[in-house]
């Protein structure tokens, strides 16, 4: 056995469209410094329709969003808008505090459109949880990608395979997308503490087992390092060294509960600030 973890994500209808949460689970909390990872869509938005998630706050981490089809229009109290597209990258770095909405655009809310992708939290460092907040955005031809063996590879945080991604980190860190064709095989970066692969499209094998597509794998790298495509296929690969341990309540991570306790007070006396251009928000759950 070479798996450590494999985890069947349930998607769960959240009002528009389901979402498949691999991270966290019980009895796998975190991979490396990720602490949260969602598989959304694939879903076809029917004219008039669009995704809708109203400010809400962030603490201590950074959000990492990547879609395959589709578009989502942020905005955030720092006062930025910005619409991601496939290929590229949008990290929002909450650090001491942010609140920021995810929405459609209405251009787009008119036509209809197909919506798919991931977004990823991963925890900060503790020297710099309270970092002031930022908001980046890296288009599709910023990172970098090359072929091995037959294989797309492509590096969006941390280094691989010879490259490394301008995406901003602040602990080691990997995430990359690679499309496998059948009976291609790839050896997965050196030096990466903890791994894990979740076929988007496709299956792989590592060692003596099989990951189906939307399973979340666990590996043991220091028994295998390699994966096999059992068809086409498009994997995400993420990991990174551990941070240590991480509370998490709603929308806030931090290493301290004081401080959870702290943002929740904040969001609910509106000391995140408002969001420029977007006058909803999200009550703090009871």
């Amino acid at each position: 056995m070479t798996l450590l973890n494999k985890i069947s994500p349930k998607a769960k209808d959240i009002g528009s469209f389901s979402v498949r949460r691999a991270l966290p689970q019980i009895g796998l909390r975190a991979v490396g410094p990720w602490v949260f990872f969602d598989h959304f869509g694939p879903v076809q938005f029917k004219p008039g329709e669009g995704m809708d998630v109203r400010p809400h706050p962030h603490i201590n981490l950074a959000t990492v969003t990547y879609l395959f089809e589709g578009e989502i229009f942020h905005r955030d109290s720092l006062g930025n808008a910005q619409a991601i597209r496939p290929g590229a990258i949008n990290l929002m770095v909450a650090g001491r505090g942010i609140a920021h909405s995810e929405r459609t655009r209405d251009a787009l809310r008119e036509t209809g459109f197909k919506l798919h992708g991931l977004q990823l939290w991963h925890a900060l460092p503790e020297d710099a949880e309270e970092t002031a907040p930022e908001f980046l955005h890296y288009a599709d031809a910023d990172l970098p990608q090359t072929q091995i063996n037959g294989v797309s590879v492509r590096v969006m945080m941390g280094s691989g395979w010879e490259l490394t991604s301008p995406v901003k980190s602040f602990s080691p860190i990997f995430y990359a997308e690679v499309d496998m064709p059948a009976g291609t095989q790839l050896a997965l970066p050196d030096g990466v503490e903890e791994l894990a692969v979740y076929p988007v499209s496709g299956a792989v094998i590592y060692g003596d087992e099989k990951i189906e597509t939307l399973e979340f794998g666990v590996l043991d790298v220091k028994a295998e390092h390699n994966i096999v495509a059992m068809s086409d296929n498009r994997v995400a690969i993420i990991g990174g060294t551990p941070l240590g341990k991480r509370h998490l309540w709603w929308n806030f991570v931090s290493s301290r509960p004081a401080r959870i306790e702290q943002a929740k007070n904040d969001w609910k006396n509106g000391r995140f600030g408002d969001v420029p251009g977007d006058d909803e928000f999200i009550p703090l759950p009871e």
